[in-house]
């Protein structure tokens, strides 16, 4: 009897959970895009002289590139920085200009790594466990800062990444020709009309109103991402530990690929990264296994801003979709850059092997880096 009836439990249940993790996958994605549309409308409402004395301190491309790293550093995801950025750059009125926001996108990147290190300190008691942990930890640090280090100054030089990206999305507006109403931007804007509603009762001022409309979708476009990337984790965390686990010893470019696969899946590239960081705890992957894994999760997290830049409409709509592709562009001519040869890939290896060797050595580094 007990045989007979166990084979039909978990059928029956993911009838009805498979269906409604899609719902409330959609939900949150609805929510994220609501609060990225809400975040622009919000900054509209600041005035202009509270938001010119913000892009005046971001004009410096290294007060940018700090912005970038202390916001990332604070929420623990690249992701929701970069999604505030595309809100930002795509406000409706007074928006934050392109030239500022692209150190700050480079920022993003470099504060996403504090993660990995956190995890890998789980590992200290055992030296040659946390050596070989904090090894595969920072690697994605060195990788991401030595990026920077070289495109930051060709970009405040030549505008590269600025003007590339501008090509794509001024060929793709062009193709389109006619302006078009997205359905999906209607159904945002209808979401963010009730925030904008409960804001005005509070506060006569627009400042007011701003400011709050600015912390309320901040805190959707964090909690919105958290639990997405919670029920992606929940929904895929088991075939994600066996993707990476199988493709740890595969050739560079199937890495790459699943570290972008695995992303994307899960929303979230320190998910990706810190998985690697026990892996390595046990000696079962290095550092220079993980990094093309690393560098797959890189390029997957450029996803979510390319889909915050779905949320965003009128005048600088197309500022929105340019800051994104930014982002994947950064992170594409890093890795055409560092990965093809093989002494310049092995950069950001050597160097995660020094820091480790240095930590394993004085565990007070380690918590000071």
């Amino acid at each position: 009897m007990t045989t007979a009836t166990r084979p039909d439990a978990p059928e029956s249940t993911s009838k009805f959970t498979t269906p409604i993790r899609i719902l409330l996958l959609l939900g949150l994605l609805f929510v994220f895009l609501v609060g990225v549309k809400a975040m622009g409308d919000g900054f509209k409402m600041l005035g202009k002289d509270v938001l010119d004395t913000f892009f005046a301190a971001t004009e410096n491309p290294f007060m940018g590139l700090i912005v970038g790293v202390l916001a990332t550093t604070l929420v623990q995801s690249s992701s929701v920085t970069t999604s505030m950025i595309v809100g930002l750059v795509a406000s409706p009125e007074n928006p934050l200009p392109l030239a500022n926001a692209v150190p700050m996108i480079m920022g993003a990147n470099i504060g996403t790594t504090v993660t990995n290190s956190i995890v890998s300190l789980a590992h200290m008691a055992r030296r040659d466990e946390f050596r070989r942990a904090f090894s595969v930890a920072t690697v994605h640090d060195f990788f991401n800062v030595m990026a920077v280090a070289l495109l930051l100054p060709v970009e405040m030089v030549t505008g590269f990444l600025q003007k590339t990206a501008g090509f794509f999305v001024s060929t793709v507006s062009g193709l389109t020709g006619a302006q078009y109403e997205s359905p999906i931007r209607g159904a945002i804007s209808q979401g963010v009309r009730p925030i904008k509603e409960f804001v005005a009762v509070l506060f006569d001022s627009a400042q007011g109103q701003g400011i709050l409309l600015v912390l309320i979708s901040g805190a959707l476009i964090f909690l919105a991402l958290f639990a997405l990337v919670r029920v992606m984790r929940s929904a895929m965390m088991t075939r994600v530990e066996i993707y990476v686990s199988r493709f740890v010893s595969a050739p560079a470019l199937i890495a790459i690929a699943v570290g972008v696969v695995v992303t994307v899946m899960v929303q979230s590239s320190s998910i990706t990264t810190s998985l690697l960081v026990p892996l390595a705890g046990a000696g079962l992957i290095t550092a220079q296994q993980a990094f093309p894994l690393t560098i797959g999760a890189n390029l997957g997290t450029t996803v979510t801003a390319l889909l915050a830049s779905l949320a965003v409409s009128g005048a600088h709509a197309e500022a929105g979709i340019h800051i994104a592709l930014v982002h994947l562009l950064f992170n594409l001519t890093a890795t055409a850059i560092i990965f093809p040869i093989r002494r310049v890939r092995r950069i950001p290896v050597a160097g995660s092997e020094w820091i480790a060797g240095v930590a394993t050595h004085s565990r007070r580094w380690a918590l000071v880096y």
